[in-house]
C-alpha cells in the first residue's frame, strides 16, 4: 500500500446529513432583530435630516442679519 492509498483511505467521504430548518433559517427572532435595525436607521436618518436642515436655515439667517446690519452701519453717500 503506498502513501496515496494510505490517505485516500483515511478521509472519509461526507454524508449527506438532514438540516433543521429552525437551526438554518434566523426565524421570527432573526426578522425582529432586522425589522428592529431597519426601523432604528430609518428614524436616525429622518432625525439627521432634520437636524442638518435646521443648522443650514440658521446659517442662511444669520448672513441675512449680517447683510442688514452691514447695510445700516454704512453712511450714506451724497
Amino acid at each position: 500500500m503506498t502513501l496515496i492509498d494510505l490517505l485516500a483511505a483515511a478521509t472519509p467521504s461526507p454524508s449527506p446529513t438532514p438540516l433543521d430548518e429552525d437551526t438554518v433559517t434566523p426565524g421570527w427572532v432573526g426578522f425582529v432583530f432586522i425589522f428592529g435595525l431597519a426601523l432604528i436607521t430609518v428614524f436616525l436618518i429622518i432625525d439627521m435630516t432634520r437636524r442638518v436642515r435646521r443648522v443650514r436655515y440658521r446659517e442662511e439667517v444669520r448672513e441675512k442679519i449680517a447683510a442688514e446690519e452691514a447695510d445700516t452701519t454704512k453712511p450714506a453717500s451724497n
